[in-house]
């Protein structure tokens, strides 16, 4: 089972880190936040990785063109003819198509453009920029048991700011933000059967007519999860998570 990672787009709201290098390659901890999806997906022995690429993707393609020689100790040796060996590789089992889908294309579009690789009945499906500890073993699971089109993870994202409640005009209590003040979403971490290229004609973002003519035909269900889920959309973002990593890293479940 593949799992395939949108990695293309422009990263505007972390304008500061994705200038230079597309969103899903910002670090955390000293390594791609698509380094850390790919671990928790391993983590779960789903090795073969399909790269949904399009804004500077070739700074994706490098990386892991060069990912055994920037995790491995190496000899150079210049005496005669330039010869390298690598020691101790320390690289993942892991097999990753790179596929450019495109500049601009939308999520959905560039879902639809990598078909051509999806080789079985039923793929995983997630974003460049968001890190959970979801069970993802149990989310495949309970998608193999409903026999629909699509799984999503769904989630309740933390409020950045605290709550007033009001009794009409008159504050009864100040207080702070918590998950049951606000509604489920879909966090990505996505199980997807093949039928699922019949809802995309045309260059669509997913979420939108997609995955509503798929809500439609009643072919979505949500596993819920009541456990860590952070996305990187801003600069603020981003430090949590480097707090948060160096807090021991609740996403971590890999060794």
């Amino acid at each position: 089972m593949k799992v395939v990672i949108l990695a293309g787009g422009f990263g505007t709201r972390i304008s500061e880190e994705s200038q230079l290098i597309p969103k899903p390659m910002i670090e955390i901890g000293g390594k791609p936040i698509l380094w850390h999806i790919m671990k928790e997906y391993a983590h779960h022995s789903f090795n073969e990785f399909i790269i949904c690429a399009g804004y500077k993707q070739h700074v994706i393609k490098e990386y892991f063109a060069d990912y055994v020689l920037h995790n491995s100790d190496v000899t150079f040796d210049f005496r005669g003819e330039t010869r390298i060996k690598v020691h101790n590789n320390f690289s993942e089992d892991w097999k990753v198509t790179v596929v450019d889908t495109g500049y601009s294309t939308l999520t959905g579009g560039r879902v639809k453009k990598i078909q051509p690789y999806i080789d079985g009945d039923t793929f995983l499906l997630t974003y460049g920029d968001g890190v959970s500890d979801v069970n993802i073993s149990e989310l495949v699971k309970f998608h193999e048991s409903h026999g629909k089109i699509c799984t999503i993870t769904a989630i309740k994202p933390e409020s950045r700011f605290g709550y007033l409640d009001f009794d009409g005009d008159k504050v009864l209590a100040f207080r702070e933000k918590s998950k049951e003040d606000v509604g489920w979403i879909n966090g990505g971490y996505m199980v997807l059967n093949a039928g699922v290229f019949d809802f995309i004609d045309g260059d669509f973002m997913f979420e939108q007519e997609p995955m509503k003519n798929l809500t439609r035909a009643g072919e979505v269900m949500a596993y819920r999860h009541d456990g860590f889920w952070q996305c990187m959309d801003t600069l603020r973002d981003k430090m949590r998570l480097e707090k948060l990593w160096d807090d021991g890293a609740p996403w971590k479940t890999w060794e």
